[in-house]
C-alpha cells in the first residue's frame, strides 16, 4: 500500500466550513495543483509545491485525528489519477469521505460511497467553459452541487441552470442532496443575494464560509 505517491500540500483538522457537513469536525487532506484559474480562488497556495506521500503515510497522518468525516479536496483532487484509489482506501477504514471538486473532471470514478460537492463554475470565475455537464449523470442522493456567484450576473445565470438542467426537479424527486450558493467572499453584497434567492424561491442553501469567519480569510490550514 505504499505506493504509488500523491502530492499533498496540507492534511489538517478543523470544522467544516461548507456543503451540508458545515460545522462538523472533518479531517482535510489537500492535494496540490489544478489546472483551473478561477478568478476568485482562495487556495492559490495549493497550485504547486506540497510533498509526496505514500497512501500510508496519507492514512497515517488521517488516522491521527479523531474526526470520522474526512474530505479530499485541492486544489483539483482528481486531476490526480492516484486520488480514485485514496478515496477508496478512506471508505474502507469506515471514514465518511467528502470529495469537493471543480466540476471540470469526470466524476463517474469516483467510489459510489462518497459524497460529492461538486462545483458548477459561473461565468464570473472565468472557467465556466469548463463545466463537465455530463457529470450531472453521476450524481446522487448522496451529493452537492455547489454554485460560487460574485455578481448578479452569476447569479442569474445559476438561477437559469438550475432551471435548464431541471436540478429542482431533481431535488424533489430525491436524486440530490442539495444545490449550494456560496457568495465570493468580500465580492458581493449578502443581504442582496439573499434578497434574489427568496424573490425567486430558489431551492437553494445559501452558505456562507464558516471558517473564514472564525479564522479569517488568509489563514491556511484550517
Amino acid at each position: 500500500m505504499s505506493g504509488p505517491f500523491l502530492r499533498i500540500t496540507e492534511i489538517f483538522y478543523s470544522i467544516q466550513g461548507e456543503s451540508t457537513w458545515i460545522g462538523t469536525p472533518c479531517t482535510f487532506v489537500r492535494l496540490t495543483g489544478c489546472p483551473l484559474r478561477c478568478a476568485w480562488c482562495d487556495t492559490e497556495y495549493a497550485f504547486d509545491g506540497g510533498k509526496l506521500m505514500s497512501f500510508e503515510e496519507i492514512l497515517e497522518s488521517v488516522m491521527s485525528y479523531r474526526a470520522r468525516i474526512v474530505e479530499v479536496t485541492g486544489g483539483e483532487p482528481l486531476a490526480h489519477p492516484g486520488a480514485f484509489k485514496l478515496i477508496q482506501l478512506l471508505i474502507e477504514q469506515e471514514y465518511t469521505v467528502l470529495v469537493e471538486t471543480s466540476g471540470a473532471f469526470d466524476v463517474s470514478a469516483i467510489d459510489p460511497r462518497a459524497h460529492k460537492i461538486m462545483d458548477l463554475k459561473c461565468p464570473g470565475s472565468g472557467e465556466s467553459e469548463r463545466n463537465l455537464w455530463s457529470n450531472l449523470d453521476y450524481l446522487t442522493e448522496r451529493d452537492e452541487i455547489k454554485f460560487v456567484v460574485q455578481d448578479r450576473s452569476d447569479y442569474e445565470w445559476t438561477r437559469q441552470t438550475i432551471r435548464n438542467q431541471k436540478l429542482d426537479q431533481r431535488l424533489e424527486n430525491g436524486s440530490l442532496r442539495a444545490l449550494l450558493i456560496s457568495p465570493v467572499w468580500g465580492k458581493i453584497n449578502l443581504e442582496s443575494l439573499a434578497s434574489w434567492i427568496l424573490e425567486d424561491e430558489l431551492p437553494v442553501r445559501f452558505q456562507l464560509q464558516l471558517h473564514k469567519q472564525i479564522w479569517g480569510a488568509d489563514r491556511t490550514g484550517v
